[in-house]
């Protein structure tokens, strides 16, 4: 078992967010141990090959709404013994309540894990003294297991207010979250006082950098449509933040940005999250780095003009992966060098 508490420091670099991979008989609600364990190993010692940073897994996408308790801990060990240490993992254990969290959470820690990626118990819209009670129990209880907040307002029925943050930032083992947006970004960083690193999706983590020092870490589904353009991201802005010239940073975030567009249908980030589940998967099956599988019930139903637009962008993500391979293995000309 592995106990020890992060700093937000050493959360860095780039998280890649995967998928419980699927049987292909997952979709039938008569389906019995639908985790592609074997996947599930080969995925994380992909990413870890590749040079993922860390590993946040079971989720939305991750399916943890729709994994029975016994799938939940194969998947768990499965990944935790493929990381074997080299790189930290978090695994969701929300559950619908506070004391089968707490219970999920000493499992997972007995399995190796290094955190729970934590998002709030979805039935009742939680108010605020409700939402920061939850993480201080369950802070409480499991002290030994760190935490990454799941902060999805649309998922969670909560819009993760700045007073949310200011609270949640003096429970020592709140040590990163997973964030969607940066329209408050600066008044959140300003309330957590530097206690949480806060992780932007890869799609803003361009100009979530640019906009303060602090972002030096992100998360990316796109990891598994190919590592290569989430490693680069974190490359090239890392460069850039070092040197000062930020136009190569900018020329992968003009890439790297239309292959979200498709991702959404009509534009709408509440309408992508009816569907999530579904979307992800189908533009990571596209990209075909990985083999995320079918989804599991009740949520495997997703309008297929929807899932044409997500399978467009995973074939964008992986397309551009192969152009940085590309430009990344040409030697340079000799006339190139000083």
């Amino acid at each position: 078992m592995r106990s020890r508490l992060l700093r937000p420091d050493d959360i860095k670099g780039a998280w890649a967010i995967v998928p419980t991979p699927a049987t292909e008989n997952a979709s039938d609600w008569r389906a019995q141990n639908t985790v592609d364990l074997d996947e599930a190993a080969r995925v994380v010692n992909g990413l870890i090959d590749a040079g993922i940073d860390g590993i946040l897994s079971m989720g939305t996408l991750g399916e943890a709404a729709t994994l029975t308790h016994g799938e939940k801990l194969d998947y768990m060990r499965a990944i935790v013994d493929a990381a074997g240490g080299r790189v930290p993992v978090f695994v969701g254990t929300t559950c619908l309540n506070t004391r089968d969290t707490i219970a999920l959470t000493r499992e997972a820690l007995a399995l190796g894990a290094d955190g729970t990626m934590l998002g709030i118990p979805m039935w009742c819209a939680p108010a605020l003294d409700v939402s920061v009670q939850f993480y201080r129990d369950v802070a409480e209880a499991v002290p030994e297991m760190n935490i990454a907040i799941y902060a999805n307002p649309e998922a969670f029925k909560f819009d993760f207010p700045r007073a949310f943050w200011a609270q949640v930032a003096e429970i020592p083992q709140v040590v990163t979250a997973k964030y969607i947006g940066i329209g408050t970004l600066l008044a959140d960083l300003a309330a957590v006082k530097g206690n949480i690193k806060l992780l932007p999706i890869d799609f803003d983590y361009y100009a979530a950098a640019r906009m303060v020092d602090e972002i030096d870490a992100f998360w990316s589904s796109g990891a598994v449509c190919h590592p290569l353009v989430t490693t680069s991201l974190r490359d090239i802005v890392a460069k850039a933040r070092a040197s000062g010239d930020w136009a190569a940073a900018r020329a992968l975030q003009a890439r790297l940005g239309p292959t979200a567009a498709p991702l959404f249908p009509n534009g709408s980030f509440k309408e992508f999250s009816t569907y999530n589940i579904g979307l992800e998967k189908a533009r990571m099956d596209a990209a075909g780095w990985m083999k995320a599988g079918p989804v599991r019930p009740p949520y495997h139903l997703v309008p297929e003009p929807f899932l044409a637009g997500a399978r467009k962008s995973g074939t964008m993500w992986a397309d551009l992966g192969r152009e940085l391979e590309r430009e990344q293995s040409t030697p340079l000309s000799l006339e190139a060098i000083p």
